[in-house]
């Protein structure tokens, strides 16, 4: 094939992606593997519970809000080419301008971005990413689908999470570049993981208190995807969402309508049961005899007539932990 010829072939590719960019298409919330995914969402609530959180706990204990702030910082500014770059394939002269801007003040007079003197500037952060880029381009969403360890994401989105890990991240060629002792190359990233649970550990308690964490967890993933690709300003027909679909798997074993006034209906449903139960097993209990007092109490206490699944508490962290980067925020309970 001649140079001329190739040049030909990629200006017309090129033309043909410019028109399919025209007209972003939005996002659709289809979740047809849900019983999958209810599965590993299980698995990863129960890692969550067994070592994420209990680490980021501990981080937490041994950390002031000042530092975790400047942890934050860091990252958040070292994974800055991800959105750069980004707003350079979506066509973004002005988000790339600004997300550079600030990447150059935050490096410079921010210390390697251990400050954010470029938020006092009005360089507010601007993230975006390669998902979020096949979305301008047209590319369909495709399923909604949870993933072992990472958290939720879409057929769309995942393959875009690779290509902003493998090639744009500045921790990736960090850890292929180096090759030290007990492998602690990856101690950076781990610190960066680390961070941001820990950043989440105020949402615990309201995901907890959810009637279906796992829808609330969907939604609010979609809803945050729709926000980036929108920058923002999504239109009107996704902020009312075309939640029609039912799900195939409800937690109490029906066919469940997935739409938000009967989620809604059923969370309220949900809290009222949860703060009557007390009462009720109160009213319920029978007397306690003073007679004979067994050899072990708590063996023989009566058990509760409705079992509820309280929310476990939270130490509250600091103003920084605010500061994580929104990709991770919209994947966890997200490990990404």
């Amino acid at each position: 094939m001649s140079p001329k010829t190739r040049i030909l072939r990629v200006a017309s590719s090129l033309l043909v992606l410019t028109l399919a960019g025209c007209a972003t298409q939005p996002a659709h919330n289809d979740d047809p593997w849900q019983p999958y995914n209810r599965k590993i969402f299980n698995f990863n609530e129960k890692f969550d519970t067994a070592v994420a959180k209990p680490v980021a706990r501990g981080y937490v204990d041994v950390t002031s809000p000042e530092v975790r702030l400047m942890v934050s910082n860091f990252f958040n500014n070292l994974q800055m080419p991800i959105s750069i770059v980004n707003d350079v394939l979506q066509v973004r002269p002005a988000g790339a301008a600004r997300n550079t801007g600030r990447f150059i003040v935050n490096s410079t007079v921010g210390l390697a971005g251990l400050f954010d003197p470029a938020g006092t500037l009005g360089l507010h952060e601007d993230p975006t990413d390669f998902g979020v880029t096949l979305a301008r381009w047209g590319v369909p969403q495709g399923p909604y689908f949870v993933i072992p360890f990472l958290g939720p994401s879409t057929l769309r989105d995942f393959p875009g999470y690779l290509v902003d890990t493998y090639f744009l991240n500045p921790l990736s060629y960090w850890t292929r570049d180096h090759h030290f002792r007990y492998s602690s190359e990856y101690l950076p990233y781990a610190l960066y993981l680390v961070q941001l649970r820990a950043s989440l550990l105020s949402a615990d308690q309201f995901l907890s208190s959810a009637y279906d964490p796992y829808i609330l967890m969907r939604d609010a993933y979609i809803q945050r995807r729709n926000y980036l690709i929108y920058h923002g300003n999504p239109p009107a027909s996704l902020l009312e969402g075309d939640t029609s679909e039912t799900d195939a798997t409800s937690s109490e074993g029906g066919s469940g309508g997935g739409s938000i006034e009967a989620l809604m209906a059923r969370q309220r449903a949900y809290d009222q049961k949860r703060s009557t139960a007390p009462a009720k097993s109160q009213s319920t209990q029978s007397p306690a005899k003073p007679t004979t007092v067994p050899a072990n109490p708590a063996s023989s206490s009566p058990a509760p007539a409705v079992t509820v699944r309280q929310p476990t508490a939270t130490p509250a962290t600091g103003s920084g932990d605010a500061q994580s980067s929104g990709r991770g925020a919209a994947a966890t309970t997200a490990y990404i």
